[in-house]
This record gives structure tokens, sequence and C-alpha cells, in this order.
């Protein structure tokens, strides 16, 4: 005799496995909420030495090839490193709240122009630890201009924006420049 016996809880797993999979699909297709943009300002002054016993700005690539005139400070062709403190104020005393850290080259054979690289890293305060970067072309002789923000890390990761410069103070070994940064970020 052949007797067939019903499974009653074959047909209810097969249910459950197949509800399962449809709760993972909608998941995988559902949208995504993206994180809230912020914008954030910030105001700082950058403090840059070209000469004495402690310069925070180097040329490590003169442009022997480029250039014989040796009346600019800027010569086309140069490469500069940059290490420049960041303060609350214009006083170079005012409070370090970082460093500009990176690298300017002179583009331009008929102006005074560099194209910055500069990662400006903050060490106090809320942002401590956080960076933007800026790669932007700045006409240096011009008292008023604007640079790129192109990225960041830390709480400004995924940065974009832009940076407002105003020369507050320029003789031949020194500079400061005043910024004004809009910063969007997550």
């Amino acid at each position: 005799m052949y007797f067939h016996t019903i499974n009653k809880a074959e047909p209810m797993g097969r249910t459950l496995m197949l509800a399962w999979i449809l709760v993972l699909c909608l998941w995988q297709i559902l949208p995504c909420v993206p994180k809230v943009e912020k914008v954030t300002n910030l105001h700082f002054f950058l403090h840059e030495t070209t000469g004495g016993a402690d310069p925070t700005a180097v040329m490590v690539a003169p442009p022997d090839i480029t250039s014989n005139d040796n009346s600019s400070p800027v010569p086309f062709g140069s490469v500069f490193a940059i290490d420049d403190p960041l303060t609350v104020g214009p006083e170079r005393n005012s409070g370090v709240i970082g460093n500009a850290q990176g690298l300017g080259v002179s583009a331009s054979k008929d102006t005074t122009t560099v194209v910055l690289y500069l990662d400006f890293g903050f060490t106090k305060g809320k942002f401590n630890g956080s960076s933007i970067s800026i790669f932007s072309r700045n006409p240096v002789i011009e008292k008023e201009r604007e640079l790129s923000v192109v990225g960041g890390r830390g709480k400004f990761r995924m940065a974009k924006g832009f940076a407002l410069l105003k020369t507050y103070f320029l003789n031949e070994t020194t500079v400061i420049v005043e910024y004004n940064v809009t910063v969007i970020h997550y």
C-alpha cells in the first residue's frame, strides 16, 4: 500500500522564502535618501614668508630653461613648496588654527599667476583633523580673487565650494591673505 502524507509546512516554507526574496528585492530598488548638504563658511588668514631664517614657501625648482628674467619674484615655470600657517586674525600670533600645505607653479609668462594645489589642514576647533583642498589659478597681483575648493577630508569629505581671497598685507618677503571660504559638504 502506498500512503501519501501531505506536509503542510512545505508550502508555508516556500511562501516564507518567497516573501523574504521579495522584501530583499524591494529593499534594493527603493530610492536611497541622500545625506543633507551642509554649507560651512570659514574665515581665516594665511601667512606666507618667502625670506628670512624660517620661510614658509620656498622655490624647489627654478625655471632655468624658461626665463632669463630674474626680476620677477615668481618667474614663469618656478615650482614652490608651501607650508603656510593659518591664523584666526591677521596678526601672526593671533592663534594658529592649521596649515596650508602643497605646491604652487608659476604658470603665466605675462602676469604673476600661480596655479595652486593646497591642502588646508585644520588643527584646532571643531574642524580639527579635517581639511579642504584647493586647486586653482591664483592671479596673485590682483587684490581680490577666487579659488576653487575641489575636495576635503574628515568633516569636509566630498567638499566643493570656493574661496574669496583678499591681500591684507604685502612686502618683499611676507604676504598675509584673508580667506573667506564657502564649503558645501555632507
